[in-house]
């Protein structure tokens, strides 16, 4: 299982064993990781699950779909790197990628 490191505002630090095949959303959840809401349960229609992707990870993360794009939109302080965790699907390829989490969603 892949191990995903998360990085709240505050610099607390958290990582986690994602099942590959998952979300990285559904990991965070199953983790309590702090600063990953996902009030909508995964379903791309809140942006609540909004995190940024190291750099080095994103081309691994796949492209976002129109509908994340425009949830995206809902998200504050969105970057270059920002993602909905609900649209990623965690493979082994990404062991050891670097999430950060938002200040608010």
């Amino acid at each position: 299982m892949p191990k995903i490191h998360f990085t709240a505002h505050d610099g607390t630090e958290q990582t986690v064993e994602a099942k590959a095949g998952m979300s990285l959303m559904e990991a965070a959840v199953q983790n309590s990781v702090v600063g990953i809401d996902a009030d909508c349960g995964g379903s791309c229609a809140c942006a609540t699950c909004h995190v940024y992707i190291d750099p080095a990870f994103l081309p691994l993360t796949g492209t976002p779909d129109d509908m994340e794009t425009s949830m995206l939109e809902f998200a504050e302080d969105v970057k270059e790197t920002s993602r909905l965790s609900c649209q990623i699907i965690v493979s082994d390829v990404l062991e050891g990628m670097l999430v950060n989490t938002p200040e608010s969603q």
